[in-house]
Formats: C-alpha cells, structure tokens, sequence
C-alpha cells in the first residue's frame, strides 16, 4: 500500500456520530453531504484496532501532523492498527462522502478469534507487536450492513443494541473467506451489478429530492423492475424509497435551517414543498417541533 506525503490543508471541522456498543467497542460514522472538504478527528490509543469503510465518495486519513497520507475511497475498506503508538483518527472527508469505522480493543478483539487466532494473520505470535495495514474491496453483503447502519430510523432505545448486531455481524463478514455463505441469505443482493443499480437509484432521488421521479420512473431509470427495486432497496438502506428520501430531505432542512441562510419558506423549497404549511407539518413529524421553533432552540 503506498503512503504518500503531503501537506495539511485547512478545512471545516465536523465530529463523528459515536455509538457506544460495549468496553473497548464503539462504532463511528460520518456525512459529509455539503459541497465542501471537513476534516473529523478523534483520540485512538495503540489498544485498539481500526476498520473503516467507505459506502461513497473518498476521505484521506492524515498521519504525523500531514506528514503522510493515506486515501479511503468508494467502496473500500481499511483496517489499521499499530501497537507500537497510537493512531489517532485525522480524516480530510471529501463532498459527498460516507464513512463507517468499527473501533474495537486488541483484547476485546482477540477474544474473537481465541480458538482460532492464526485464521487472522496479525494475530499471530510473530505479528502480534507489528503495525498492520490493509485494503480491501467491500462485498455487497457488507454493504448491506452498513447503510443499516448509516440509514438507521428505528427506535433510540434501541440503536446501540441493534449496532451492535449490525458490528459483529461486519467482522463476520470482513473476515469471511468467501461470499458463498451469503448466496443464500440474499440472492438477489449478492449480485453487485443489482447493488450499483440501487446506488444509482438513491442519488437520483437525493440529486432530484425536490422533485422525486416516481417509483417506475426510478425502475426504468436503473433497469430493474418495480418490485425488485422496491424489495432491493429496503433490504440496502432499511427503508422504502420515499421514506429514505423523507428522512434525507429532513437532514437536508435542518442543516439549512441551522445555517441561519435561509428563512423557512426557502428551506422548504429547496427540499421540495410548495406549500410552507406542507414543510412545517413534514419537519415536525420527523422533529417534534417546527422548523420556527427548532431555529430558536438551536441558536
């Protein structure tokens, strides 16, 4: 793997979603959906060992103050871990890029695989004190997971014990040999040409989330059919079409409504209502509150 060096640009900063699972486990997620490079940190000791994912776009992981610089892009994957010192997490997040890390202990880690430690090579007696880093390709079993996990919408009470399903279940599937166990679980995911299908289909709704095609419009778009986008498409991003267009439209309000740029009328537009009062409706369905209200609260 070539590291390259470079020099640290200066960048809008964001933070990372963190979602605690259990001692020495934690899944980190980020969006970048605006227009403009965001640099996202976090401290990460020499304990812990590092899987990211990258589901669209690319990011740059920036070592040594800008020193070297390691790219992450679409639909790959990245494990890092050095025993030797710690690796904080220093990411230059392109536009339009989504990310997924599973950070999890040494111990915590080789507790996996204590039956069977030489199945993983940097577990082995002679590997154990050696930095370890690899790329690799994200099958589509595993992308199945992860936009669960970058989609998810079901109840609060319950995100970090379905997180940590969906995290154990992704080193599963990392460290599986082959996608034959898979064939039978999703046949009809399995097939990546499907999966880029219903990639295509969730950036032309969210290119054209102000005026959406319909769900046949869509299905002759990609060349699938009806059913098997709909089916499809749930079983990618754990959710319908128009209520995953629903939620990102609403993500889409409230960042603008934050940014204090726009009224929210204008907000409104810009997501797709003609009416303000279909808006405001819409945004307290999904908040609680109205997008008036929520300004004030936020500001």
């Amino acid at each position: 793997m070539k590291i390259e060096k470079s020099s640290l640009k200066s960048v809008a900063v964001g933070s990372f979603n963190e979602t605690f699972l259990e001692d020495g486990f934690f899944v980190l997620s980020y969006k970048n959906d605006n227009e403009a490079v965001e640099v996202v940190e976090r401290r990460i000791d020499s304990s812990y060992i590092q899987f990211h994912f990258c589901t669209k776009g690319e990011a740059t992981f920036v070592f040594n103050q800008g020193t070297y610089r390691l790219p992450i892009h679409q639909d790959t994957s990245l494990l890092l871990y050095n025993p030797q010192r710690d690796l904080p997490i220093h990411l230059e997040v392109q536009p339009n890029c989504w990310l997924v890390s599973l950070v999890i202990s040494l111990e915590k880690f080789h507790g996996l695989f204590s039956q069977d430690a030489s199945y993983v090579t940097f577990l082995s007696d002679d590997n154990r004190d050696k930095k370890y880093y690899k790329d690799g390709v994200i099958s589509p079993s595993m992308a199945v997971v992860l936009n669960q996990l970058l989609s998810f919408n079901l109840n609060a009470s319950i995100k970090s014990l379905y997180f940590r399903g969906k995290a154990y279940e992704m080193l599963s599937l990392f460290f599986n040999r082959s996608e034959d166990a898979n064939i039978e679980q999703c046949p009809f995911l399995v097939d990546e040409e499907n999966v880029a299908k219903l990639k295509k289909a969730k950036d032309i709704i969210i290119a054209q989330m102000a005026e959406p095609p319909t769900l046949q419009e869509l299905a002759d778009t990609i060349g699938l059919s009806l059913k098997k986008l709909k089916e499809g498409f749930k079983q990618i991003y754990g959710d319908s079409v128009f209520s995953f267009l629903f939620d990102y439209k609403m993500e889409v309000a409230r960042k603008l409504l934050e940014s204090g740029d726009y009224n929210v009328n204008e907000v409104g537009l810009k997501v797709g209502y003609s009416t303000a009062s279909h808006f405001i409706a819409a945004f307290k369905k999904k908040y609680g509150t109205t997008p008036k209200k929520y300004i004030t609260e936020t500001n």
